[in-house]
């Protein structure tokens, strides 16, 4: 079976990007749970964090920039960063990736991050994030 953030970096499949570089692509996750969730993915497959552990490090300067991009266009007040390693643990992609949730202060807290708003624009997102 292909992976699908494989074909994702690949272009075979189209997202919502919002930043990418030499090491990772970062884009809309098509099913938020608040405005702006974004994944970071390497742009080698890589399972889980245990398989390779410094992948993470390879793709952290994107997280780090598309962190601060997320919070600078959408005028967030905090933001979650979360990655599951494992079936048991929530892992639905076998393809490492970084969740980024950008957080308001109307809905703080850990408790809210994973309650899903309804009613998202991804289009409308992603132009306020990347500025067409």
């Amino acid at each position: 079976m292909a992976c699908l953030f494989c074909s994702i970096v690949a272009g075979d499949i189209p997202s919502r990007q919002v930043y990418a570089d030499g090491h990772a692509i970062a884009f809309l996750d098509i099913s938020p749970w608040h405005v702006g969730h974004t994944l970071v993915v390497p742009r080698r497959h890589v399972d889980d964090l245990l398989g390779e552990p410094e992948a993470l490090t390879e793709i952290a300067p994107a997280i780090a920039a598309t962190s601060r991009l997320l919070v600078d266009r959408l005028a967030a007040d905090g933001l979650n960063l979360m990655s599951s390693t494992g079936a048991a643990a929530g892992q639905e992609v076998f393809h490492l990736h970084v969740h980024l949730v950008p957080r308001f202060a109307h809905r703080p807290g850990l408790r809210e991050l994973f309650v899903r708003e309804k009613g998202i624009d991804l289009d409308r997102v992603h132009r306020q994030i990347v500025g067409d």
